[in-house]
C-alpha cells in the first residue's frame, strides 16, 4: 500500500464519513469527503480517486450513479444490503458492495483487493482475469452473487443458486461438505445476504470445545452453577440473539449438548445451566458437518429429533477434485492475495505446477490448496511457483478417497513397532491404540497439545472418533 492511492468517502452522516476517513488515513491512503453524488461531482474529478466508496442511499441521487459518472472502481455501502439491491448495484457496475455496520478489516481488505485488482486489469486482454479474491462475490450478468465464494463450474452455480434462496428464510440450514470445503464461507454468505446482516453472526466450532465446557460455553451460567463459575456467563447461543448462529462440525455435540440445543430451536428459548429461568433467543441456525448426520442417528450418536430439525435446508459443498473448472482460478486467486498479504512481489506458477494442482486429489479441498501456496510464496526464491515448493505428490493422491484411504491405511501398516517413528505416525498409532480408554480431553492432555488440535489433525489424517468413545463421553 502507498500513500498515492486516493479514495473518495461518499457519505451523508457525518459521523460515518469521518471514521471511514480516519480508518482510511490510518492505512496510508489519502481521502476526500462528499455527502453526496451531487456534491462528489461538483468538487472534484472522479478520475483523480483510485476508488469511491458511495453510500447507495443519498440525498438526490443513489450513490449508483456514480458508477455512470467515472471508470473509476465504485465500492456500494448499504445498510440495505438486500440480495436485490447488492445484484442491481453491480449489475450497474459497482465493483463490489459491502453491508454496514462492517469490520475495519473487512472495509480495508476491499480497498486494497480493488486496487490490486484494477491495475491488474490494465495488464489483462481477457474478460474474468479480475475477478475479486475468495473474500469478494462472483460477478457475471448471468450468474449468481454470492459474498465471499467464487466458483463458476456448474456445482458452485447450483450451490449458488440454494444459497440466495435459502438466505431469503429464517430457515434453518444444514451445510455438508468435506473439511476444507468452504462451510463457513456458505454460513457467511446466507448472513450476509439474509435479513439479518445488521446483528451478529456467532461461530462455534463444537469440536474445539472442552467436553465438560461445552453446555456452558453454549448455554451460558449462573455464578456458582459449578466449580470455577465465580460470575454469571453469557453464552454463545444468547450473543447471537437476532442474527444467526453457525455451529460447525455439529456432529461433535456430546448427547446433553443436543438436548439443549433441540429446546433452543423447537422453544426459541435457553436456560443457563445452573439456572432456573429460560430466557427467550430470536436466532437463525446455520449448522455445518462433514459427517454423515443421518449414519450417526443409526448408531445413536446424534438425536433423530434434533436431526430433523436442522436437516430442514441441506446445502452440500462439492469438493475441490470435482471442481476442475475452478481449481486453477482459486489457485491464482489464492496466489494474488498471498502475495499481497505476505507483501512479496507476484510470482506465477511454472507450468509443471499447474499440472501438479491440476492432477492432486486435494484431499483437504481449498483450505489444503491455500496452505500449499502460502508455504510456496514463502520459500520461492524466484517469480515462479514450482511443484517442489508446493509439496504435493501428485502420484499418490490422484486416486478416489477410498483408494487414498488403503493406501494410508497400507503405509500404517507397514510401520514395524521398532522403527523411528515421524511426529504424524506416532500421533496416529497413539490415537488409535487409545482413543477406546481415553476420553478427547485426555488424548489431548496426553499428547500435549489442545482438544481444538487434536480434533483438526484428527481431520487432517482421517481418523474419526471410535463409538466406543464417543459413548463414554
Amino acid at each position: 500500500m502507498t500513500s498515492n492511492n486516493q479514495i473518495l468517502v461518499v457519505e451523508d452522516e457525518p459521523v460515518i464519513r469521518t471514521a471511514l476517513r480516519r480508518l482510511l488515513e490510518r492505512h496510508d491512503y489519502k481521502v476526500a469527503e462528499a455527502e453526496s453524488v451531487k456534491d462528489s461531482l461538483d468538487r472534484y474529478d472522479m478520475e483523480d480517486f483510485d476508488v469511491i466508496i458511495s453510500d447507495l442511499r443519498l440525498p438526490g441521487a443513489p450513490g449508483t450513479d456514480l458508477i455512470k459518472a467515472t471508470s473509476t472502481p465504485v465500492l456500494i455501502m448499504t445498510s440495505y444490503s438486500s440480495l436485490r439491491s447488492a445484484v442491481d448495484s453491480m449489475k450497474l457496475g459497482a465493483v463490489d458492495y459491502i453491508a454496514k455496520p462492517f469490520e475495519h478489516s473487512e472495509i480495508i481488505d476491499s480497498v486494497a483487493r480493488i486496487i490490486r485488482d484494477s491495475k491488474n486489469s490494465r495488464e489483462s486482454s481477457y474478460r474474468g482475469e479480475t475477478l475479486p479474491a475468495e473474500e469478494s462475490a462472483v460477478i457475471d450478468s448471468d450468474q449468481p452473487v454470492v459474498p465471499g465464494m467464487i466458483g463458476n463450474c456448474a456445482l458452485m452455480q447450483e450451490l449458488f443458486r440454494r444459497i440466495r434462496k435459502v438466505a431469503m428464510t429464517n430457515s434453518t440450514v444444514l451445510v455438508n461438505g468435506e473439511s476444507g470445503t468452504g462451510k463457513e464461507l456458505v454460513a457467511q454468505a446466507i448472513h450476509k445476504l439474509g435479513s439479518r446482516q445488521h446483528a451478529e453472526m456467532i461461530s462455534v466450532n463444537c469440536a474445539a470445545i472442552p467436553e465438560n465446557l461445552i453446555e456452558s460455553e453454549l448455554f451460558g451460567h449462573e455464578k456458582g452453577a459449578f466449580t470455577g463459575a465465580t460470575s454469571t456467563r453469557t453464552g454463545l447461543v444468547e450473543a447471537a440473539d437476532g442474527g444467526t448462529l453457525f455451529l460447525d462440525e455439529i456432529g461433535e455435540l456430546p448427547l446433553e449438548a443436543q438436548a439443549r440445543l433441540l429446546r433452543v430451536l423447537q422453544e426459541n428459548e435457553i436456560r443457563k445451566v445452573g439456572s432456573v429461568q429460560s430466557r427467550k433467543v430470536d436466532v437463525r441456525l446455520v449448522a455445518a458437518t462433514h459427517r454423515d448426520l443421518k449414519q450417526l442417528v443409526n448408531e445413536g450418536d446424534f438425536r433423530e429429533d434434533l436431526y430433523y430439525r436442522i436437516n430442514v435446508m441441506t446445502l452440500v459443498i462439492p469438493p475441490l477434485r470435482e471442481r476442475d473448472e475452478d481449481i486453477m482460478k482459486l489457485a491464482e486467486t489464492i496466489l494474488q492475495r498471498t502475495c499481497t498479504r505476505l507483501k512479496t512481489p507476484r510470482l506465477e506458477f511454472s507450468e509443471q505446477a499447474t499440472n501438479s494442482i491440476k492432477q492432486y486429489a486435494w484431499p483437504g479441498n481449498v483450505r489444503e490448496l491455500e496452505n500449499a501456496i502460502e508455504r510456496a510464496v514463502v520459500l520461492a526464491e524466484s517469480t515462479q511457483i514450482t511443484t517442489d515448493l508446493l509439496a504435493i505428490e501428485t502420484e499418490l493422491f490422484t486416486s478416489e478417497p477410498d483408494q487414498q484411504d488403503a493406501i494410508s491405511a497400507t503405509r500404517e501398516s507397514d510401520i514395524e513397532p521398532s522403527e523411528d517413528l515421524s511426529l504424524e505416525d506416532y500421533f496416529q498409532r497413539f490415537v488409535l491404540e487409545h482413543q477406546d480408554s481415553m476420553t478427547e480431553t485426555e488424548l489431548a492432555k496426553k499428547l500435549g497439545i489442545s482438544r481444538k488440535c487434536l480434533w483438526e489433525r484428527r481431520q487432517r489424517f482421517g481418523l474419526p472418533r471410535s463409538k466406543k468413545q464417543v459413548i463414554q463421553a
